[in-house]
């Protein structure tokens, strides 16, 4: 068989294997095949590989030290479809990007500040500049690995990752808002008229309202991926909105060939619901209520990318979410209630002008952790 070193990780509520560039082989063309076997596609089960099943445990993250300057590293992540012999890299992952940093100072890929050493990064898949803090445990001399910050999805606490998406606006598409629109109506084959926010804040994203869909808001994932009525829905006018915003020229190239891009969400107004830990969440403590599908499954938590856009349009005037969420004069936090509780969100959003796409968003802050499992190296069939 062949090997190659990796080091297994969890960035904030994902996990997958990071691998360094040079420890891949020089041609790209090879490494599909590879990350698909490490992960045990196309296979649903993954049962011949580290993969777990569902998006959110299938992330590939490449990293190298950057020649740019005021950059350290530059990372490109990788998207194993489940079930699927195809590998996405459309979209950065921003729990994984959380893991990035760790990685990079427990494997001496960077300079070391204490207490805090804040790494530079280049994400590859948008272009975008990503700034992290990282802590330094005083007596190891490299990341910390305990700490108090606790965040929704992850049982217990651990040291605080703080990731800031530098000018984060048109990831893929060059504009925060794709349509220039604050809402469009969207012509659902065989669905009819429905409102939407179609927003690209570190990846696009398309938000309509739960009600609209028949749906609380509040449901668990399970229930949700078992719904295959509402999940076609989502999946047409998650088809229909990659195709207004040019990435596919119709729904099945956009279920084909752009699964992972733009994601689709439903969102409502706060709401008391049961996480999927069988936890209560309280309505008071969030602004609004969502759900989101990453890759054809309703994800566990919420993509922090996501979350970044879900945050983003509540400051946004006419926007979905800000019809069912408007921020206050004073409010700096959006606080988004998913199926494991609550993420709290800090984007910078300045208004220009009259015109209704006029903002400029210098970045959007979130709290993560990350740890290493395991490391060693992984193996594939010739």
């Amino acid at each position: 068989m062949r090997k190659f070193r990796t080091v297994f990780m969890r960035g904030g509520t994902s996990k997958g294997c990071l691998f360094k560039k040079e420890d891949l082989p020089a041609d790209r063309a090879e490494w599909d095949d590879i990350f698909l076997e490490v992960m045990g596609s196309p296979d649903p089960k993954q049962i011949d590989g580290m993969g777990g099943t569902v998006s959110s445990n299938n992330k590939i993250v490449i990293i190298w030290k950057s020649e740019e300057k005021d950059v350290d590293i530059e990372y490109l992540v990788g998207q194993v479809i489940v079930g699927k012999r195809q590998v996405d890299y459309k979209s950065n992952c921003g729990n994984m990007t959380a893991a990035v940093p760790a990685f990079c100072v427990e494997e001496g890929m960077v300079d070391i500040k204490e207490p805090v050493t804040t790494v530079r990064m280049l994400n590859k898949n948008t272009d975008k500049y990503i700034n992290v803090d990282v802590p330094i445990d005083p007596e190891t001399h490299t990341f910390a690995q305990d700490g108090d910050c606790e965040i929704a999805g992850v049982d217990g606490t651990a040291a605080e990752l703080k990731v800031d998406f530098l000018n984060p606006a048109g990831s893929k598409t060059g504009k925060l808002l794709p349509t220039g629109n604050v809402v469009d109506v969207l012509d659902i084959p065989g669905i009819g008229k429905i409102e939407s926010t179609i927003i690209d804040v570190s990846n696009p994203i398309v938000l309509v309202r739960a009600e609209d869909l028949g749906m609380n808001g509040t449901e668990l994932p399970e229930e949700i991926n078992s719904n295959s009525e509402v999940m076609d829905k989502l999946e047409k006018i998650r088809g229909t909105a990659c195709v207004m915003m040019g990435l596919a020229k119709d729904l099945k190239e956009a279920t084909d060939n752009q699964p992972g891009v733009p994601k689709v969400g439903f969102v409502t107004v706060p709401k008391n619901f049961v996480d999927i830990e069988g936890k209560d969440v309280d309505a008071e403590k969030m602004d609004v209520c969502a759900r989101v599908i990453s890759v054809f499954k309703c994800h566990k938590a919420i993509p922090l990318t996501a979350a970044s856009s879900v945050s983003t349009a509540a400051f946004l005037e006419g926007t979905i979410v800000n019809q069912i969420a408007p921020v206050k004069d004073s409010q700096i936090t959006v606080r988004i209630g998913h199926p494991s509780g609550i993420m709290t969100m800090v984007p910078t959003v300045i208004k220009e002008g009259n015109d209704p796409a006029g903002y400029k968003i210098p970045g959007v802050a979130v709290q993560r952790t990350a740890r290493r499992i395991m490391d060693g190296y992984v193996y594939i069939r010739n």
